[in-house]
């Protein structure tokens, strides 16, 4: 690590729409992050032109979601990075920001999550029309091995079952 001090981060602006259920309103994802961001760079009186780079966090999602969403505010000809990690891809996504501001590559930095699902369980999101490698296959191999597999969504059984093999390693 460096000895030279890193750059304090603040989170100096927020912004938040309403929960709503799939397919209530005629809304897409890019209206959701522009009515999001409009409120947080509002709530810091800042201009979308302050922003220098961006992270876009989402699960189900193409490629360029996070690019698709900024556009729709302006953000364009700025780095815009699309995190993809489960339940984690807002954290991450702020996580990553903090460290774009302390490498000292920007000083303003702009972290947003979405997610625009269809309607029912989990379940109804892990189809794989295409035939890629299903990222959660090797933990659900040893799952089922483990604890067997019920019918209940699985990401409930993951974290589920997560909890028992804390509890069964550490005690509880």
């Amino acid at each position: 690590m460096s000895s030279t001090t890193k750059p304090k981060v603040y989170v100096i602006g927020v912004g938040m729409t309403k929960f709503t259920k799939p397919q209530s309103t005629g809304l897409d994802y890019p209206d959701f992050v522009k009515e999001a961001v409009t409120m947080a760079l509002n709530d810091c009186n800042l201009k979308y032109t302050d922003i220098q780079q961006a992270t876009v966090g989402f699960l189900y999602g193409g490629t360029c979601c996070g690019q698709r969403a900024l556009y729709e505010v302006g953000m364009t000809g700025i780095p815009i990075y699309n995190v993809n990690n489960a339940c984690a891809s807002g954290s991450s996504g702020v996580y990553l920001c903090k460290q774009i501001i302390e490498s000292g590559n920007a000083d303003c930095v702009l972290a947003c999550g979405f997610e625009k699902m269809l309607p029912g369980s989990l379940e109804a999101m892990s189809s794989n029309p295409d035939g890629r490698a299903i990222a959660v296959d090797k933990h659900l191999e040893v799952m089922s091995d483990t604890y067997g597999l019920f019918p209940a969504p699985m990401t409930c059984q993951m974290f589920t079952n997560a909890g028992k093999e804390h509890m069964e390693k550490y005690g509880m």
